[in-house]
C-alpha cells in the first residue's frame, strides 16, 4: 500500500476502534465480568485518537507512518485477545497480549522519536 493512503487508512482503523471501544464499554457494563472488555475498550478507546493524531501528521512527522502501524497492530492484537479470552475462554495466540502491549508502547515511542527527529530538522 502507497504510504499516501495511510492516513485514510489510520482514519478508518480510529473509527473501527472508537466503535468497539464503546461497544465493548457496553458490554463490559452489562456483562458479569468487565475485567477484560473494559481492558480492551480502554486500549481501543485510547488509541483511536492518537491514529487521528498520526493520520493529521503524515506529512510532517517521519515516523508516523510506522508509529500509527505499530499502534494500530498492537491494539488490535491486545484487545483482540482480550475480547476473545471473554468469550471463548482462550486468547489468540500464546503471549498475545503481552505482543500486543509491547508493540503499543513501540508505536508511542516511535512518535516520541519521530517528534525528536522533527525538532532536530527544526534547528537546520
Amino acid at each position: 500500500m502507497p504510504l499516501t493512503r495511510l492516513p485514510a487508512l489510520f482514519i478508518l482503523v480510529s473509527g473501527l476502534f472508537g466503535l468497539a471501544g464503546v461497544a465493548l464499554a457496553a458490554a463490559a457494563a452489562h456483562g458479569t465480568d468487565a475485567r477484560l472488555l473494559g481492558g480492551a475498550s480502554a486500549m481501543c478507546l485510547a488509541h483511536a485518537p492518537a491514529l487521528i493524531g498520526l493520520a493529521l501528521a503524515c506529512d510532517r512527522l517521519r515516523l508516523a507512518w510506522l508509529a500509527g502501524t505499530a499502534l494500530a497492530l498492537g491494539t488490535s492484537v491486545f484487545a483482540g485477545d482480550l475480547v476473545l479470552r471473554h468469550f471463548s475462554g482462550h486468547g489468540l495466540f500464546p503471549m498475545s497480549a503481552p505482543t500486543g502491549g509491547v508493540l503499543m508502547m513501540a508505536g508511542w515511542l516511535i512518535t516520541a522519536l519521530g517528534g525528536v527527529l522533527a525538532l532536530l530538522d527544526a534547528r537546520d
